[in-house]
């Protein structure tokens, strides 16, 4: 309105911390997910912290990525003591601002726990989980694999496959079990499949309720009409449409961002973007017009709230401009 003017700007979060996943697997994407973005925003230090091997070194691969993108603070500490150490501060690691990053089930506890005493987090990310819906288009070596792809992760990754035939998961189970034995990682998978589920569903209404309730970290859609039906889709981090988008294009190359929220929380939380790493400041500024306009407004609403000093900050702007 004439004499009034409001506008937001984004400014870079200044200190965050990184948690880069290596106890099993030196997750070297994770480096590009995270770092590209800190950089991007302006996050004038951005501390990373991953977990060393037996000898007390980290991944070369993640000290590579590192570099690469022009992260030099990096911190052998893996699992729970690294979060705290970001959150609270040592005499080597600064404490951040802000903390992202996935990991297993301590690591996703810590940062909820952090989080509580004052230093935010990204979201809760992990452990890993991704539920495959198929019709009877899919090809169940397909959907097979992607399972395996999640399972591997980690003994505490969760795979769910929704499909509307039983006929369609037990093919699927056969080409699970052939499927193991060419994974150097297969006891792990093994372990995350008898925590995994499968379920029949009897038409798409219910799959579409089913995946909302979840609200799975990753979801394919390996359906016939995968567009029209992620219509549907309110809850979930990251969809993949059709028999052609594996879940791995979006761990490494798609272009979307792999760190996403777990364990439901895809209900009220989005994945990791650039705009995690800023945040909005909001700026407003009035001339005389603006406040003789606006005051008797303000006037008005702080005296029904009982507060009087609201009231007078306007009132006595209101009557200086009056008496000039």
């Amino acid at each position: 309105m004439p004499g009034v003017t409001c506008w937001r700007q984004d400014v870079p979060i200044q200190k965050v911390g990184l948690y880069v996943p290596g106890g099993t697997a030196p997750l070297f994407s994770t480096v590009l997910m995270l770092g590209v973005p800190a950089v991007l925003a302006g996050c004038s230090e951005v501390v990373l912290c991953s977990p060393p091997n037996k000898e007390g070194n980290i991944h070369p691969a993640i000290l590579y990525t590192a570099q690469l993108i022009g992260i030099d603070q990096v911190f052998a500490i893996g699992g729970v003591q690294a979060i705290g150490a970001m959150a609270i501060g040592t005499q080597s690691v600064p404490k951040v601002y802000k903390i992202f990053g996935p990991g297993n089930q301590y690591v996703t506890a810590a940062k909820q726990w952090v989080s509580r005493k004052g230093t935010a987090i990204d979201m809760p990310a992990g452990p890993s989980e991704v539920l495959v819906c198929a019709d009877k288009t899919a090809n169940p070596e397909f959907v097979a694999a992607d399972l395996l792809s999640q399972a591997e992760h980690g003994a505490d990754s969760q795979v769910v496959l929704v499909a509307f035939s039983a006929d369609f998961i037990t093919a699927v189970q056969e080409s699970l079990e052939r499927q193991l034995l060419e994974l150097p990682r297969a006891e792990i998978a093994r372990q995350a499949l008898q925590n995994s589920v499968a379920i029949v569903v009897q038409n798409q209404k219910e799959a579409v309720a089913l995946i909302n309730e979840y609200a799975p970290e990753h979801l394919i859609l390996s359906v016939e009409d995968a567009e029209k039906m992620a219509i549907g889709i309110y809850n979930a981090g990251s969809v993949f449409l059709g028999h052609l988008t594996p879940e791995s294009v979006g761990d490494y190359a798609s272009g979307t961002n792999h760190t996403l929220p777990t364990n439901g929380f895809a209900r009220a939380y989005s994945g990791v973007s650039l705009d995690s790493f800023v945040k909005k400041i909001t700026y407003q500024k009035l001339d005389a017009e603006g406040l003789k306009s606006l005051g008797p407004s303000v006037e008005i609403m702080a005296e029904a709230e009982e507060l009087l000093g609201h009231k007078l900050a306007v009132s006595r702007r209101l009557a200086a401009l009056k008496s000039e």
